[in-house]
């Protein structure tokens, strides 16, 4: 950890940052801490893919909800960490995600189309949250079937950042199909 990991000015500008949409500042954040939420997550777990899991969850919960976090209660590496805990805890005694009702292992269609439904409407929350650059970088490589190359070409950005902004988009998408990426925690402190 750097010294200004845990100035509380970074943390300030950071938190503004994400409120103001800035993708750029998500991935920083993810590039920072990533590491750190998914060992949380899986030394709860145990379960390299059920970490992966929380990891997303964490980072579209601070994507979505970044004036949760107060800088005057703590740093953001501590609120990351409490999420990451809280996640993985309510992810451990909930036994992930449910079983579906029906026969014998076959979920029932019924259920099977809810949560189709729910997956396609959080999905189509997440795109329109999207800030307009996240989002035109995923309509070139989804629409028009560029590379991150071709997309940076066309964005006129560095490669590098068009491929932060694909990965950061595809793993804001990928949450959608899990049903528990959206329960939000709530801040510091209490049970989990």
């Amino acid at each position: 950890m750097t010294k200004r990991d845990a100035s509380p000015h970074w943390d300030r500008g950071m938190q503004q940052r994400l409120v103001h949409g800035e993708a750029a500042a998500l991935g920083e954040l993810y590039d920072r801490f990533s590491s750190l939420v998914h060992g949380l997550a899986h030394q709860v777990l145990g379960d390299e893919r059920a970490a992966d899991h929380v990891t997303r969850e964490v980072f579209v919960h601070v994507w979505e909800h970044p004036e949760a976090y107060d800088p005057r209660q703590g740093p953001l590496r501590a609120w990351l960490a409490a999420l990451a805990r809280r996640f993985a805890l309510r992810r451990l005694h909930g036994g992930g995600t449910a079983a579906a009702p029906g026969a014998q292992g076959s979920p029932d269609p019924v259920a099977l189309g809810v949560r189709r439904a729910s997956a396609a409407a959080r999905a189509d929350r997440i795109v329109h949250s999207m800030p307009v650059p996240l989002r035109a970088a995923l309509e070139l490589a989804y629409f028009q079937r560029r590379d991150y190359r071709q997309t940076a070409a066309d964005l006129g950005i560095p490669e590098d950042e068009a491929r932060r902004r694909l990965c950061l988009g595809l793993q804001l998408l990928s949450a959608a199909h899990d049903t528990n990426a959206f329960d939000a925690p709530p801040g510091y402190g209490g049970a989990a």
